[in-house]
């Protein structure tokens, strides 16, 4: 995957991830894995997303609507995610273990390969974290939600040149229209 088909990847999930102890819990096993608390992605969004000028972004505003219609079964959970009325991608996640890992594919609709990726659930924040690797050189990137109330995510964009000082590139909010 190339920089800037992860950087689309993971935005669509910085507008769609949410979850959390803030976040509505969803009938589910007496585990409460995190598998089961995916099913919040569910319903209609209005997203907001400002995004700053730096080597992996260009600086600028946008604003749209989402919708998952989302269905599990089994181990998976899955969501197909409508942005802007247009078909984005399938969502699919395994979460196998209940330490808060889990595993997500992104299938495009234009029939390019999936990819895959690691989601980090810790408490209401949830982090999908990725690396590029070019020349030699490995950047980290992220995109990490933070629940604010049941219905409102805050999120953020970074990159990192050594997985511990950040750099925004991107910041904004999902707001709950309707649930599904």
């Amino acid at each position: 995957m190339n920089i800037h088909q992860g950087l689309f990847s993971l935005s669509l999930f910085a507008v769609l991830v949410m979850a959390g102890t803030s976040a509505p819990r969803v009938r589910a096993a007496p585990n409460h894995s995190a598998l089961d608390r995916i099913h919040v992605y569910a319903g209609s969004w209005k997203t907001e997303i400002e995004h700053y000028a730096t080597p992996y972004s260009k600086a600028g505003k946008e604003t749209g609507t989402l919708r998952n219609a989302c269905w599990a079964s089994g181990d998976f959970y899955a969501c197909r995610q409508i942005v802007n009325g247009k078909s984005g991608a399938l969502l699919v996640f395994t979460c196998t273990r209940n330490d808060g890992l889990c595993h997500s594919y992104v299938v495009p609709v234009n029939g390019d390969p999936a990819h895959n990726g690691k989601l980090l659930i810790k408490a209401n924040v949830w982090i999908f974290p990725w690396q590029y690797h070019h020349d030699s050189k490995t950047t980290f990137f992220r995109v990490v939600n933070t629940w604010r109330s049941p219905n409102l995510i805050e999120y953020r964009q970074e990159y990192s040149p050594d997985d511990v000082h950040w750099t925004l590139m991107a910041r904004g909010q999902t707001i709950r229209q309707e649930k599904r």
